[in-house]
């Protein structure tokens, strides 16, 4: 036996070894303190219990397989911001969205390796098609986000308005989203921070939840400028206007490079569909001609 054939069949021994650890991992349950309340105090990122808690660990494949990638592979945390960024609908939740990709996987995954009859193939698609569905989730959060900064200048203005009528912050708040005809994303996450409020959350606290669950800049900011109002005493209706104003300036700007780079973008259409079209309308007439003249005449 030659150097090589020893060397390759300790690496199939090991690759072999490590299927097997991984197999088994994923099948067997993990080992549970029945006598620890640690399991009770586990927290999501948004402060919450969290939703894994639900899964059994004596359960099915499925409930295992769960409890594999939310635990072992850290993908418990991940979920829940993507599930908060989505504004905590009941449907899908975390789980949900699990099984989602891993349906996702599966189906891709299965349909890859009937097609090519290759399982190296198939298995390195499905792990492809289990972040498929992430597209899906973060074009929804996006769509959710431009809602919320669309009408959030002019919050802040009512903001300011209401807050130099002599009404506290926290006040103005509760003031425009009862004033508000639509309801919409910005006023619902508002109008959780007030719930969280009365629920007795510190008003900071809740402030810094709003920026969590929305994922927005300009959010992280508003609450920095309420915060250091806060401790430093300053006049907050100026800090706001100022932050108004600053978001528009800033909103102007963008428009106005979104409409000078108009111009550059609609040369790839042009030169795609346009020009190929107006070059066969001014050619076909000359070179029907000369086909059926039988040349060019020269």
């Amino acid at each position: 036996m030659t150097g090589t054939q020893i060397f390759l069949y300790v690496i199939g021994m090991l690759g072999s070894m490590a299927a097997f650890t991984a197999v088994m991992r994923i099948v067997q349950p993990p080992v549970e303190d029945v006598n620890s309340l640690a399991r009770l105090a586990v927290k999501g990122p948004g402060g919450e219990i969290s939703p894994w808690e639900s899964l059994n660990p004596n359960g099915g494949l499925i409930d295992r397989v769960d409890i594999f990638l939310v635990h072992n592979l850290r993908m418990g945390d991940k979920l829940e911001t993507l599930h908060m960024l989505l504004g905590k609908p009941q449907k899908p939740t975390p789980i949900n969205i699990l099984h989602m990709k891993e349906i996702a996987a599966a189906m891709v995954g299965g349909f890859t390796y009937f097609m090519s009859e290759s399982w190296q193939l198939g298995l390195g698609v499905a792990l492809l098609g289990f972040f498929m569905p992430d597209f899906y989730f973060k074009g929804r959060i996006e769509e959710r986000q431009r809602e919320i900064i669309r009408n959030f200048p002019s919050f802040v203005d009512l903001a300011a308005l209401t807050i130099e009528a002599g009404l506290d912050y926290m006040q103005a708040f509760e003031r425009i989203i009862k004033t508000a005809g639509k309801r919409t994303e910005l006023e619902v996450e508002f109008e959780r921070t007030i719930n969280e409020i009365s629920l007795g959350y510190s008003r900071r606290d809740a402030l810094r939840r709003l920026a969590m669950r929305t994922g927005l800049q300009d959010f992280r900011s508003f609450v920095g400028l309420i915060i250091q109002s806060d401790e430093l005493g300053t006049s907050l209706v100026d800090l706001l206007r100022n932050f108004g104003a600053d978001m528009r300036f800033r909103r102007l700007n963008a428009a106005e490079k979104a409409a000078a780079q108009a111009a550059t973008k609609m040369l790839i259409p042009i030169f795609l569909f346009i020009f190929p079209t107006v070059f066969i309308l001014m050619l076909a007439p000359m070179m029907k001609n000369v086909f059926q003249s039988g040349g060019l005449g020269f």
